[in-house]
């Protein structure tokens, strides 16, 4: 299968590179072609500019400077988002992409704007590798938007039938080394029956 990869962090010395150096290698012993896409180490833009807003809608300009990414995204069969947990949502890189990258014409049919269609087809699989630094009974009372933007926005542009797992590792400022460790080889093991 071929695998869009998307990794938000911009530390490479961080535990998430040692996450995305385990989860990748679960991926190549599955078999599947992965399309890294690191929007930090790309120089990714995540500003949504005023004349990008007012074209937004417009299918036949929206797509300008960004059809790069968005062969990308529409030539995967599996999406994968790899991040952390900031201000209990994702980094502003991350948010930037699926402002800019989550478009009519891309990943949604707007034509008939009383139903709206998802058009993410291609991805036939969909996940989320996520840590936090609070506790998950944090993350519940503030109803947990990470893992909902993975299970349920991102989802929702590719079927409400597409496959979603989601991984995540909360409490990480405080986890021991045995449990990183235990975290990085789950998701090596996620990753080889993706």
């Amino acid at each position: 299968m071929k695998v869009l990869y998307v990794y938000c962090h911009p530390l490479p010395e961080s535990f998430h590179a040692a996450i995305r150096v385990e989860a990748l290698a679960g991926l190549a012993e599955a078999g599947h072609a992965v399309d890294l896409l690191d929007l930090y180490a790309e120089g990714f833009d995540p500003v949504l500019s005023p004349n990008q807003r007012r074209r937004y809608h417009d299918t036949s300009v929206n797509r300008l400077g960004l059809e790069p990414y968005i062969d990308r995204l529409k030539g995967t069969e599996g999406l994968i988002f790899q991040f952390p947990t900031w201000s209990f949502g994702p980094p502003a890189m991350l948010k930037g992409f699926f402002d800019r990258l989550f478009m009519p014409g891309v990943a949604f049919d707007l034509s008939d704007p009383h139903r709206v269609r998802p058009i993410l087809d291609n991805v036939r699989k969909l996940a989320g590798i996520v840590t936090y630094g609070r506790p998950r009974w944090n993350a519940i009372a503030m109803s947990d938007p990470p893992k909902r933007i993975i299970k349920r926005y991102v989802r929702s542009f590719c079927g409400l039938s597409t496959p979603v797992g989601y991984h995540a590792l909360y409490h990480m400022n405080v986890a021991s080394e045995a449990k990183r460790r235990r975290f990085m080889a789950d998701v090596r093991a996620a990753m080889t029956r993706f």
